[in-house]
């Protein structure tokens, strides 16, 4: 387990430097030689409660690359369940590996290192990992959540990830183009998984003019088949006609090689780190005209939904209506970048700080 004081002199690069610059709490490092496990737990704040997110599965080509995942991503989360508005500090979860070796030994050993950290850190579902392998870890401990149906949880979170995200993308059309109808508007859909698939669905029943991409083209002719959207080669989306780009697979799509291909107005999608360099990137877009909904804010239905189920006080029609205040949320960040000047993921991070750091005059962390 690794923990820093952030008053120490750290090399800038370093795990200890990356904790200081992103301030984390900790960082924990999990191996098991028995099952293969090798993974990450990245706590970056608990002043709002324990750090609850999601598990990721994914081979990463080197273990910097899923320390700077981890850390990117807990350091989201915190954003985002501030803005949400719940009781939950920010924290993620990474497994490095092929999501195909999973087995329930290798679960639930996993399941044993978050219940090591006593309640600091609560798991759920993220990418390549189901509500099954939510059943295997809650075997070996009680902080986790997005269990199925079938065993009291609330089951998959997609759907509601997905409606947070439409909500956003409504609020980011109606600053960009005087309404938030997305009747007729071109939308190009980056990755047709779960919520990409809920999100189009939503999409659709608007009367919106759908693109679609996948590196899975079995999921794309499905999608493609059962809602008419047209399937367009990877490489070529950023360059293709579009109102609205909405990136709903892994990060950093947002950068160097892409920004200046894109055509829409907006950027809003269910995609966690959509700027490679937040800094940078940011202020390019807001530079360029182009509304951008900041992924922290409009994909938290997610965990608005896991998190009424760890708390049990999940009703799905009470986590809809309060994924539905996304909209506003999100047109009161627009509102403040366009009046202070700032990009929209600088307004939102502001936010997100404004209200920790008042609730942090009054508590210690978790």
């Amino acid at each position: 387990m690794l923990a820093i004081n952030t008053t120490d002199t750290v090399r800038e690069g370093s795990i200890f430097g990356q904790i200081t610059t992103m301030d984390h709490e900790q960082l924990v490092i999990c191996h098991d030689e028995a099952t293969g496990l090798k993974a990450l737990i990245g706590i970056h704040n608990t002043v709002l409660g324990p750090a609850l997110g999601g598990t990721r599965m994914w081979p990463y080509a080197t273990e910097e690359e899923a320390i700077k995942d981890v850390l990117r991503l807990s350091r989201g989360m915190t954003f985002k369940n501030s803005l949400a508005g719940l009781h939950l500090g920010g924290g993620k979860a990474v497994i490095i590996g092929d999501p195909r070796l999973k087995s329930e030994a290798f679960l639930r050993r996993f399941g044993r290192f978050v219940e090591s950290l006593g309640g600091r850190y609560v798991t759920a579902e993220d990418v390549n990992m189901k509500t099954s392998d939510m059943e295997y870890m809650a075997l070996e401990t009680r902080h986790v959540t997005g269990l199925p149906k079938s065993k009291g949880g609330a089951g998959d979170p997609s759907p509601v990830t997905a409606f947070g995200v439409y909500m956003g993308m409504k609020a980011a059309a109606k600053k960009a183009f005087g309404s938030d109808s997305l009747q007729g508007k071109k939308i190009g859909v980056q990755g047709v998984g779960q919520v990409g698939k809920y999100l189009i669905n939503y999409l659709v029943k608007e009367g919106a003019e759908i693109l679609i991409t996948d590196i899975f083209e079995d999921k794309l002719k499905e999608v493609a088949a059962a809602t008419g959207a047209t399937v367009v080669d990877s490489n070529l989306l950023y360059d293709m006609p579009m109102d609205i780009y909405a990136p709903c697979a892994l990060g950093a799509t947002i950068n160097d090689q892409t920004i200046d291909r894109l055509t829409c107005k907006v950027i809003a999608g269910g995609a966690n780190n959509q700027l490679e360099n937040e800094a940078k990137h940011g202020k390019i877009l807001m530079e360029k005209g182009i509304i951008y909904a900041p992924d922290f804010l409009i994909n938290a239905g997610g965990v608005i939904n896991v998190g009424a189920e760890y708390y049990g006080e999940y009703q799905e029609e009470t986590v809809f209506a309060q994924t539905e205040k996304i909209y506003d949320t999100c047109l009161s960040i627009l509102n403040a970048s366009e009046q202070q000047n700032i990009p929209a993921q600088q307004a939102a991070i502001e936010a997100a700080k404004a209200r920790i750091e008042a609730i942090g005059r009054l508590k210690l962390p978790f």
